[in-house]
């Protein structure tokens, strides 16, 4: 039996391919089941809004992966699609699930979300049966891999996004958040960002505004205790707040110097917009910290490269225990043997089982000792050529395969 992955993902796809080849729950349902009516005997689909890859088990690797290229056009009724899969076969496929697993082949190095989606594609497929021994184990395998690698390393605990190095950077500043009053403006990805992470630091209150009322709606839906104020209102509301954030797409300056009041109380201020959004000589106030986002992009930029030096830990830490799967692959190759084995052996004992019952008039007890007997000394003539053929070296386990083959006729 060997292993493949066939799909697209971030990392050679755009948005809009990888929409295209998403998979429903009951897609998948569907999906799985056309499959394993091909050459295919096992099969797990793992969809996500980064990737669509289709991991697959097949005593006839080859044909099984055309049939999944074949799948995935007429499918998603999409032709083109084939100019964007790519495939991985063996060893390649277990350090590429390895790796998805381990968040080193995300899209934010080392995230730790996929994790759960990875778990989750496996558990659908065990549950309904798509999977079996080689997928099973392979996940399973995967997902412990991801777990250690979080775990000795910690990767994904090393913040990158500037709204959270901002907010840490303040709460140092400050000693504690808790019990403070801010001011949000803007209604983007980085004020929602930042948002998250004030509301988990157990402010006070906290105000929030934009030029734009209207795109604020979602904010208030999603985060329920904040207090809106109106754009205009802005200035009036800093004497008393401690901390301002503010991530407009504004194309100049929307806190400007001349219009600041006198700040009696300590008021920092946190610019992550691009350009600026406060003006740069609002720091020569008296008690007024400004910080922008270059203050912050270097403590970024450097735990990015942090970041990157432990994925490379992780890759050594992977690359050794792949190959205690491909080991273990290996060593699958022989169960068809084994299994055949295994039946003669008990086509002989029922056979002779027969013989004696008909020649001896044994009673329940005597038929369990003699059968128990045979088995026992079927198996003892087999053990020793099982345990050597287990450890033969994997390049040259199929001419063995095919002596045995040949010798017992199976």
């Amino acid at each position: 039996m060997d292993l493949a992955l066939i799909g697209v993902n971030h990392n050679i796809s755009p948005i809009e391919v990888r929409e295209k080849v998403s998979f429903t729950e009951s897609m998948r349902i569907d999906g799985s089941n056309m499959l394993l009516d091909k050459s295919i005997d096992e099969v797990v689909i793992l969809s996500t809004c980064n990737r669509s890859e289709i991991y697959i088990a097949s005593e006839n690797i080859e044909d099984s992966i055309e049939e999944v290229k074949f799948f995935y056009s007429d499918f998603f009724n999409f032709p083109q699609i084939e100019k964007y899969l790519f495939t991985k076969k063996g060893k390649e496929a277990v350090t590429h699930l390895y790796m998805v697993t381990s968040g080193l082949d995300s899209l934010v190095l080392g995230e730790d979300q996929i994790l759960g989606q990875v778990k989750e594609s496996m558990i659908f497929s065990m549950e309904l049966g798509f999977s079996g021994k080689v997928l099973n184990k392979l996940f399973m395998e995967a997902i412990g891999e991801g777990k250690k690698v979080k775990t000795n390393l910690k990767i994904s605990e090393i913040p990158l996004s500037t709204s959270y190095i901002g907010i840490k950077l303040l709460r140092s500043e400050i000693g504690c958040l808790e019990g403070k009053k801010a001011l949000v403006i803007g209604a983007g990805k980085i004020s929602r960002l930042s948002l998250k992470y004030l509301h988990e630091e157990g402010l006070d209150k906290i105000y929030v505004t934009n030029r734009t009322h209207r795109r604020l709606k979602d904010i208030f839906r999603e985060f329920s205790c904040l207090i809106p104020i109106e754009y205009g209102e802005r200035y009036s509301l800093l004497k008393d707040i401690d901390i301002i954030i503010t991530a407009t797409s504004a194309p100049h300056t929307i806190i400007s110097y001349e219009d600041m009041p006198k700040i009696e109380n300590k008021l920092y201020i946190l610019d992550l917009a691009l350009p600026r959004d406060v003006d740069s000589k609002v720091q020569n106030m008296e008690n007024v910290v400004l910080y922008h986002i270059d203050d912050l992009r270097k403590v970024s930029e450097d735990n990015h490269k942090r970041r990157e030096k432990l994925s490379k830990e992780a890759m050594e830490m992977i690359d050794k225990d792949v190959e205690e799967f491909v080991e273990w692959m290996g060593s699958t190759r022989v169960d068809p043997v084994l299994k055949s084995l295994n039946e003669r052996c008990l086509d002989i004992k029922e056979d002779t089982m027969d013989y004696i019952n008909r020649k001896l008039d044994l009673d329940q007890r005597e038929k369990k000792i003699v059968d128990k007997m045979l088995n026992s000394a079927l198996k003892r003539v087999i053990r020793e050529p099982i345990k050597n053929l287990k450890s033969i070296e994997k390049e040259d386990i199929n001419s063995y395969i095919e002596m045995l083959n040949n010798l017992f006729e199976f």
